[in-house]
């Protein structure tokens, strides 16, 4: 198809009217299933049909907003040379320069089309986005709303090297699609949306079982793990004196130092509770071990990420940060406990109430870890763990051996 002819596409009205099995790019968008995650794999398509219908495109951007605690959006690029690709936008941005001098700004405060030439002189271009594309060839840009049936607006745009940039059949006919476009990337956006939410509020595992269907109360599985339970000291002291964002801004510090090398060795953080925290580095009978030295590795390493964080404070003139740690391998029980409608998908157990106990007498003890006989000995690897003797864990009707890395 010559470049200037109007693609031989029916509009969205006459699709109605005649029936949107006529149009075969319609037809995809109404009827290829794809995986909910499969993002790039479906702009990479969409592009590619473009292309195969005469329009010419040299980059395609989609921005989609986003709920997530790191970034507000993402962002789909494709261009011929790199093919598709994710960049995530930080929290902030959008009161910046960046996002205010921008055409993604105009489409979100109400735009229909922003369309601009960009092979002319560089100062009639009133964006950077434009004479960066200026600078790479491209002669022509245009930017269409994906609007969401949530009411959330979206951007596409498109640019071209094309000598005579975008016919305005071509346009149209995108313009035209935008419906269903919309339409799909919004059902993706939201299995990312709900799947992060679920990732961020739940840990991983629990978030892909309940992705899976395991939602209904008392369904769960007992699992065998490396329990890790660690507790700030003094908190409640502290927070009396100390302002509320202080309070969020030290918690956050400190789970930081202690989050980062779970996640890095395997483990899974389930549960904040106030100050303390519970995670689980799961095994089986071959795994045993090495999720036990995972857990006390973890520990480890928390402990050192407390020290340096202790550094600055004292260089800012705050309180140090002092954590206990109780370590144990057993049984739990992974699964759904709560009412009918307010569930928590969590671990439960004896093993995670020895836990606890364990951690508590690291106050009395003087020791910042501290773990069972059953977690030592299952750890066993050679190194150094020294027995501290036998002391009652609340709640547990024998005493426990108490060990320490030595």
């Amino acid at each position: 198809m010559p470049n200037d002819a109007q693609p031989g596409k029916v509009t969205t009205a006459a699709i109605a009217a005649a029936g949107w099995r006529s149009d075969p790019m319609a037809l995809w968008l109404m009827t290829e299933l794809q995986r909910p995650n499969a993002e790039l794999d479906f702009f990479s398509e969409l592009v590619g049909r473009l292309i195969a219908e005469g329009i010419e495109i040299d980059r395609a951007f989609c921005g989609l907003l986003s709920l997530h605690p790191l970034f507000v959006s993402r962002n789909l690029i494709w261009t011929p040379e790199d093919g598709a690709s994710i960049i995530k936008r930080p929290h902030g941005v959008a009161s910046t320069d960046f996002y205010y001098k921008s055409p993604v700004y105009l489409i979100h405060q109400g735009a229909d089309e922003v369309h601009q030439r960009l092979d002319v002189d560089e100062d009639l271009l009133e964006f950077d986005i434009w004479k960066e594309g200026r600078a790479q060839g491209m002669t022509d840009y245009v930017a269409l709303p994906l609007r969401h049936t949530t009411g959330e607006v979206n951007v596409f745009a498109l640019s071209t090297r094309r000598r005579a940039g975008f016919a305005r059949a071509q346009i149209d006919r995108v313009k035209d699609l935008m419906p269903l476009i919309a339409l799909r990337l919004e059902l993706m956006n939201s299995y990312f949306v709900t799947s992060s939410l679920l990732n961020t509020y739940l840990s991983e595992a629990a978030a892909r079982r309940v992705l899976a269907g395991t939602i209904h109360r008392a369904e769960g599985e007992t699992l065998k793990a490396a329990i890790y339970f660690c507790d700030l000291r003094g908190f409640t002291a502290m927070s009396d004196r100390m302002e509320a964002e202080e309070i969020i801004e030290m918690l956050d510090d400190y789970f930081d130092c202690m989050i980062e090398p779970i996640k890095a060795l395997g483990g899974e953080v389930l549960k904040f509770m106030g100050d303390g925290m519970l995670a689980i580095f799961p095994m089986d009978e071959r795994t045993g071990q090495l999720a036990c030295q995972s857990a006390l590795a973890a520990a480890e390493e928390g402990q050192r990420n407390l020290e340096a964080l202790n550094a600055r404070r004292v260089q800012e003139g705050k309180r140090e940060l002092r954590a206990g740690i109780g370590l144990h391998a057993g049984d739990v029980i992974f699964g759904n406990i709560g009412s009918a409608d307010r569930l928590d998908f969590t671990v439960i157990g004896r093993a995670v109430n020895e836990v606890s106990r364990v951690e508590a007498l690291t106050r009395v003890l003087g020791r910042n870890i501290l773990m069972t006989e059953g977690f030592a000995g299952t750890h066993a690897d050679g190194r150094d763990l020294i027995s501290l003797g036998f002391h009652v864990l609340t709640g547990v009707s024998e005493p426990a051996e108490i060990f320490a890395p030595a």
